[in-house]
């Protein structure tokens, strides 16, 4: 049964107010805004995926001549043969590519460009991705675009920059999104981040909002400074559940809701209220501007400016079981993908019914040539897969936690309402039996036992996974109001995670470390400065918070007479 007690609490739109300056709104007063400069040259830089048509049509009305940097772009079948081995042939997984913009430019074509804009008197407007190639900015927009909403854009038939895909597999745009464009966008953005003069909020059609550089900047900096949520996005899923529709209210005539990113800075927003402006951006702005104060020290030593870890919701309630998958090992991803770490991972369950099993590991004596011929029949020839004579099955109930270090076969079964407390490289999943399903799009889900086969560890079998991965609780401390739990996770995995289970409030240091925090059990939290450097922040049942590592000192009290945290940090 749906546990409905803190039913309506979930902000699904958190935000903060940055003071001392004032956003605009809508296409009128943004251009009235640009219009003040008469002879010199505005550059919008543009996210690939913006509405490049609505953009140029509106900024047209400033005046001035404009000049689309993209024609100093190679050729676009050049461009193709260019990215082509970072997407290889498979749907799902490419390369992570080491491209910038300015390899897909045209060196002749932007010195062509600089001559025309030399003879060419008063204003003029330099647009597109990469228009800051070009040439020098007295005015610098950036016209934003957070991953999320490009990914709905291409399900509902948007096309990868520069590539003719309307009708493509949206596995694939994503794909080309993910290994490509967004790589060499971000490499820019990072670059122009303190030269912006205005940034601005593509999000909504004919509905795009601005705030100037500093005002964006101080906007960065209020966000790492003290805690702060995520605005969440939900998607619905072929194995997708109840439990998230009824708790987070969200609209009931969606069939289900299977995933909610809550704390994916890569993917999710953040929102910014400037006055009567609320601008949605890209929240991996925090990451980049500030890795150092975000993340500290030692572990922006270790990861750079990436966010290593993620929350996220997988909701079964009343659905399927996952697909049956395994994560590959850290030199699997790293010579396969190009990426320098991978995906560990847990379940945490939030909820569960009667009766619900996680399937973790693999039983003891098993025949290994056996399992994978039949997965393979069942790949090849849609045979089921008798899941239950190789992987185990394990009873699972409320706060139970699963540790899920990669290579370990496993999937969370019906009926559950998982945390997933995991490593962010995300999209490397291998799926090896998927329960002969298709995708809400009709299509077969993509399984690539190729690549699981490589990375299976044989030995993670049922006396293991019940000594090393199961509820490995230890209680650090424990007071008349407080305990304080370790529940993993496992040795393999970067990711210390505790439990504080609060009937007072409690002071905490975040260690050097970035914490990623959810509300568990219990109404919720405030959380609180013991020296006051920041204004008390209320965090609900089921939210997911950030504290940045520059804080140092926090304090949580729970709203009512108890509650449970649990909290992530890079050990």
């Amino acid at each position: 049964m749906i546990d409905n007690r803190n039913k309506g609490q979930y902000d699904k739109y958190p935000e903060k107010r940055v003071e001392g300056y004032k956003g605009v709104a809508g296409w009128k007063d943004i251009c009235k805004h640009l219009q003040s400069i008469k002879n010199g040259v505005i550059v919008a830089e543009f996210y690939p995926g913006v509405n490049t048509a609505e953009i140029v049509d509106n900024l047209k009305t400033i005046g001035g001549q404009m000049f689309n940097a993209e024609d100093c772009m190679i050729a676009d079948d050049e461009y193709h043969v260019l990215i082509k081995p970072y997407l290889t042939e498979d749907r799902v997984f490419g390369v992570m590519n080491t491209l910038c913009l300015e390899d897909v430019y045209s060196l002749h074509k932007i010195q062509a460009m600089q001559e025309e804009l030399r003879n060419c008197e008063g204003l003029k407007i330099v647009y597109g991705t990469g228009a800051s190639l070009i040439t020098h900015a007295d005015v610098l927009v950036y016209f934003d675009m957070s991953r999320w909403e490009l990914q709905c854009r291409y399900k509902n038939g948007a096309s990868n920059w520069h590539t003719s895909n309307r009708d493509e597999d949206k596995l694939k745009k994503y794909k080309q999104g993910f290994f490509v464009e967004w790589r060499m966008a971000d490499r820019k953005k990072r670059q122009l981040l303190e030269k912006i003069d205005f940034i601005v909020d593509t999000v909504h059609a004919d509905k795009p909002k601005m705030v100037c550089g500093d005002g964006f900047r101080a906007g960065l900096k209020l966000f790492v400074s003290e805690p702060f949520r995520l605005m969440p996005y939900f998607a619905p899923e072929v194995w997708g559940g109840q439990w998230m529709k009824e708790v987070c209210d969200l609209p009931r005539e969606v069939e289900n809701y299977a995933w909610a990113f809550d704390g994916v800075p890569e993917e999710n927003s953040i929102l910014m209220r400037f006055g009567d402006v609320l601008l949605e951006l890209p929240s991996i702005n925090v990451v980049f501007y500030y890795p150092r104060q975000l993340l500290g020290d030692r572990v922006h030593a270790r990861f750079g400016d990436e966010f290593p870890i993620r929350f996220d919701f997988l909701d079964t309630m009343g659905g399927q079981n996952l697909s049956m998958q395994v994560h590959p090992l850290t030199e699997y991803i790293q010579n396969m993908f190009g990426m320098h770490y991978t995906q560990d991972e847990s379940y945490y369950i939030l909820d569960c019914e009667d009766e619900a099993l996680v399937y973790l590991g693999l039983k003891e004596n098993i025949d290994k040539e056996k399992m994978l011929h039949e997965l393979q029949k069942a790949q090849d020839e849609g045979a089921t897969f008798a899941a239950e004579n190789f992987i185990n099955a394990w009873p699972a109930k409320k706060h139970d936690h699963f540790l899920i270090p990669a290579g370990t076969i496993h999937c969370s079964g019906k009926n559950t309402m998982v945390l997933e407390i995991s490593a962010t490289p995300y999209i490397f999943t291998f799926k090896l039996w998927d329960w002969e399903r298709v995708g809400l799009d009709g299509k077969p889900r993509p399984v690539h036992l190729q690549h699981g086969k490589q990375v299976i560890q044989w030995d993670r079998t049922t006396n293991w996974v019940e000594e090393n991965l199961i509820n490995r609780s230890e209680i650090i401390r424990e007071e008349a109001n407080f305990k304080e739990e370790r529940t993993g996770l496992h040795e393999r995995e970067f990711i210390e995670t505790r439990r504080y289970t609060l009937k007072d409030k409690k002071s905490f240091e975040t260690g050097d470390s970035v914490s990623m925090c959810n509300v568990v059990d219990g109404k919720g939290v405030i959380v609180t400065s013991p020296d006051n450097s920041f204004t008390a922040f209320e965090v609900h049942y089921a939210e997911t918070f950030i504290i940045p590592a520059s804080v140092k000192n926090f304090s949580l009290e729970p709203l009512d007479d108890s509650c449970m945290v649990v909290r992530a940090t890079v050990r």
